[in-house]
């Protein structure tokens, strides 16, 4: 019960503001602003007639049960087995949420996964077994469980026991409680399958034509940019870095293969430069906040609309904008930051009839001119989309490498665009209008 008839009598007659409100009925001053809100648009007037029950007043403000107006389609839950399954031991509307209706289930009933099947089978190129022997797992059984990876940043040993412990897990597997699970090795043979085939590629071309045939098409311009994702640091002598920046194995680790499997060759350092911005009518006295620059240490996930590359951290941007052009793309427009602001690169994008909006660079030692501001003001307010795909993918998912090598380093982003683009193909799936 939402205590609608009290909230309104208190708020109404007593004339309590929603804090108290809030306090005397036990709900947040939220709830309460709201339940005035909806009943400012019901059309009703206080006090209401007194033959209107309780059900009827909440069912005139917040609709009948079952599928919600609005943004959503979901049918609501029944709340009276919420109520119930409460009561349970250790059981919170967190768990119930993941257990019945969390971003596991929306996304096993958006994403038709059986159109992963033929790119795996190709990949895996399983020869004909005789009698005897298990029989392998599922490809497209083994591909999701690199899709719950991807989403919840989980290692082979923790992926193999939460499938074991969480029954959303199991279920957006298609597992029994019975069931076999696969184990940590089996999991990383997979995807070293896949890294060997470098089969991410096709397997991203193949969800590219699904989202066309249900008619996701990008049309609107593309958005370029780069985030450096990070790996296990690498505790190295000079001579050891030495050697690597050459492209050599440094001597002594020829003679401990088991050391050298351990060191990754292919990751390098870079550095993040952050801005320091000083608010407007600040004292000039005060402490004015400094430049930093930030070292680290990793890969970098260059990412377009609809295309997407990996390289190492110290890759320079500029060099990634031709191939990360899709020409299926139906807008002209290519927006980036000033990092892929070249020569090379505007003459390659005006020989593709493309319209650059790449922001421009401020003079060296000159204030930036006000005209140049005010436009590339007008370029970051489409160019700032692409940052809402790295903080998803770095705070929810929390993507980080803990691969050795530029070819896992490879699958394991390439995985989080794909899944990205899952989480996205859900969210525009459970909205109200067509995308």
């Amino acid at each position: 019960m939402r205590h609608v008839r009290e909230i309104l009598r208190l708020s109404l007659d007593a004339g309590l503001s929603t804090r108290v409100v809030g306090e005397r009925v036990g709900v947040g001053p939220t709830t309460v602003r709201d339940t005035l809100r909806r009943f400012g648009w019901s059309g009703l007037t206080w006090p209401v007639p007194a033959e209107m029950t309780d059900a009827d007043l909440e069912g005139r403000l917040y609709g009948v049960s079952g599928v919600k107006p609005g943004r959503r389609k979901q049918p609501e839950p029944d709340w009276s087995v919420v109520a119930r399954e409460l009561k349970r031991k250790h059981v919170t509307l967190q768990v119930l949420w993941e257990e019945y209706g969390g971003p596991l289930e929306r996304l096993a009933g958006v994403v038709d996964f059986e159109v992963f099947r033929g790119p795996l089978i190709a990949a895996l190129r399983r020869s004909v077994r005789g009698k005897g022997g298990r029989l392998p797992f599922d490809p497209v059984l083994m591909f999701k469980i690199l899709v719950l990876q991807a989403l919840y940043s989980l290692s082979d040993e923790a992926t193999e026991f939460q499938i074991k412990d969480r029954l959303s897990f199991q279920r957006f597997l298609g597992l029994g409680l019975d069931d076999t699970v696969p184990d940590a090795t089996t999991v990383w043979l997979f995807r070293e399958r896949l890294v060997q085939a470098k089969a991410i590629d096709k397997l991203f071309a193949r969800f590219d034509a699904a989202l066309t045939d249900r008619g996701y098409l990008a049309m609107g311009g593309q958005i370029i940019d780069t985030t450096v994702v990070p790996a296990p640091k690498q505790r190295n002598t000079e001579e050891e870095k030495a050697a690597i920046k050459d492209g050599r194995i440094p001597e002594t680790w020829k003679a401990k293969p088991a050391k050298l499997r351990q060191k990754d060759r292919d990751a390098r350092w870079s550095v993040k430069y952050t801005k320091a911005k000083v608010k407007e009518g600040a004292d000039p006295k005060a402490f004015k906040p400094v430049d930093l620059a930030i070292p680290m240490f990793g890969y970098k996930n260059h990412v377009g609309i609809d295309t997407w590359d990996a390289s190492a951290a110290n890759a320079h941007d500029d060099a990634r904008l031709p191939d990360l052009i899709s020409t299926s793309n139906t807008g002209s427009g290519v927006w980036a930051d000033t990092a892929y602001r070249s020569k090379k690169n505007e003459a390659f994008l005006e020989r593709g009839m493309f319209k650059s909006h790449i922001h421009q660079r401020k003079p060296n030692r000159r204030a930036m001119p006000e005209r140049v501001a005010r436009a590339n003001a007008k370029r970051s307010a489409i160019r700032s989309a692409v940052e809402h795909v790295f903080a998803g993918q770095k705070r929810r998912m929390g993507l980080i490498v803990r691969t050795i090598g530029i070819a896992r380093a490879r699958i394991k982003i390439g995985m989080a665009n794909l899944v990205y683009n899952f989480q996205r193909l859900a969210w525009l799936e459970g909205r109200t209008a067509p995308a």
